[in-house]
């Protein structure tokens, strides 16, 4: 009998010890916050029973909708451990056109970027000022003795002025004010601080949707970075102009591949205003004829793995449908855009491109008739899969402009 208790009681603290890496589980993976729909459930997708209840003490189930707006709730393991308090907040349905269209980016930085720093040649040996006088590849200029930094041809000028110069960098969040003095190149007979710098960037993407009633569009799902640097290019100005799709390198395991187009027309479609870690945003002069109607948009708790599909563009300019599958969905905030891993499952797009490839970063995944989220990146060495982020967080970034 003894024998039997103490194997109950083995059984008993191996379940605990379940239940606690469970709820440690879910407080690693489930986010801190959540919207809904005014008027809609909140459901927590998840493989065990989590339910939520209201700070009044009334348990709202799985498929019951919350009462009050924007409040603070916890979420419950079987409806009896508690896991985490989160913060809900409502929000009015949002309804977007998936786009699918490729476009053209041209770029233009606040301020110029320092991609490399590089010795100069000088009677006395070689030097480097810029080293010396504390600046870093990333860094930003942004103005010298005053005068704003727009392009390579502005620094150039304000360098071979000599010396010191009082030059204001960017680095990250931080703002620096550097003195540097110029050194005379032997080679040239010109005053140089021995940096490269890049004032703009050129590329081709595809959108992903536009908003009808504010004109708003979002693309790639990524920022757009320095080549060099890896760093998100800061925007002074940019535009998008059409694209036409000509080509495709297929993807082989070990080498992405890439959509091959060329901007067409010389008439810009949209400005940009905002290079973020979830996307380019900006505005639309005119409508985008995508061929496709307003979705609803499905916010992140609503996504569930399974049958999805994209609208991506590998010929000409008119996006079509694809077969995918989402495999995975990551609801922590610890990453923008890597919230889903999806794969490609459609026949025809497999043999075209070998699944995803350079080009198609902002396609958009629909699922259910919402739009979910954006193709972002390919899996080097499996190119049928990839990783998607959630439209929740592209359309937050784009709304953001209606405010300023």
């Amino acid at each position: 009998m003894r024998r039997f208790f103490r194997f109950c009681a083995g059984i008993l603290s191996a379940g605990t010890l379940s239940l606690l890496g469970l709820t440690a589980h879910y407080q690693a993976v489930l986010p801190d916050h959540y919207y809904t729909v005014v008027g809609e459930q909140l459901y927590i997708n998840t493989k065990f029973s989590v339910s939520v209840e209201q700070n009044s003490g009334q348990t709202v189930r799985e498929a019951a909708s919350l009462s009050i707006p924007n409040q603070s709730v916890c979420l419950k393991l079987f409806g009896l451990i508690p896991i985490k308090d989160v913060r809900v907040e409502q929000v009015e349905e949002a309804v977007l056109v998936p786009c699918g269209t490729p476009f053209g980016v041209k770029l233009f930085t606040d301020g110029v970027m320092v991609v490399a720093i590089d010795n100069i040649d000088t009677a006395t040996g070689l030097v480097n000022p810029a080293r010396d006088a504390g600046l870093r590849i990333g860094d930003i200029i942004l103005s010298i003795n005053g005068e704003k930094m727009r392009s390579n041809d502005t620094v150039a000028a304000a360098v071979r002025q000599g010396g010191p110069l009082k030059v204001a960098v960017k680095r990250g969040d931080e703002q620096l004010e550097l003195t540097i003095h110029p050194a005379q190149s032997k080679i040239d007979g010109h005053h140089k601080i021995g940096v490269w710098v890049r004032d703009s960037s050129a590329g081709i993407g595809t959108m992903t949707f536009y908003d009808p009633q504010s004109h708003l569009y979002g693309g790639l799902g990524h920022p757009i970075c320095d080549v060099d640097t890896k760093q998100i290019l800061p925007v002074r100005s940019g535009e998008i102009v059409n694209v036409n799709i000509n080509g495709v390198s297929k993807g082989i395991s070990g080498t992405p591949g890439e959509l091959r187009g060329s901007f067409i027309g010389g008439r810009s479609i949209g400005d940009v205003q905002l290079n973020a870690q979830t996307g380019i945003f900006g505005t639309l002069y005119s409508g985008l004829d995508s061929g496709h109607s307003p979705v609803p948009i499905a916010l992140k708790q609503q996504i569930h793995t399974g049958p999805a599909t994209i609208y991506t563009t590998i010929d000409g300019r008119q996006p079509k449908e694809y077969a995918v599958n989402i495999d995975k969905i990551d609801y922590s905030e610890d990453h923008l855009t890597q919230n889903m891993i999806i794969s490609v499952t459609d026949e025809e797009l497999l043999a075209a491109t070998g699944g995803i490839v350079q080009g198609m970063s902002g396609s958009p995944i629909l699922q259910d008739g919402k739009i979910v989220g954006a193709v972002t990146h390919v899996f080097v060495n499996e190119p049928e899969k990839g990783y998607g982020i959630f439209i929740e967080n592209m359309y937050k970034f784009s709304k953001s402009l209606e405010r300023e």
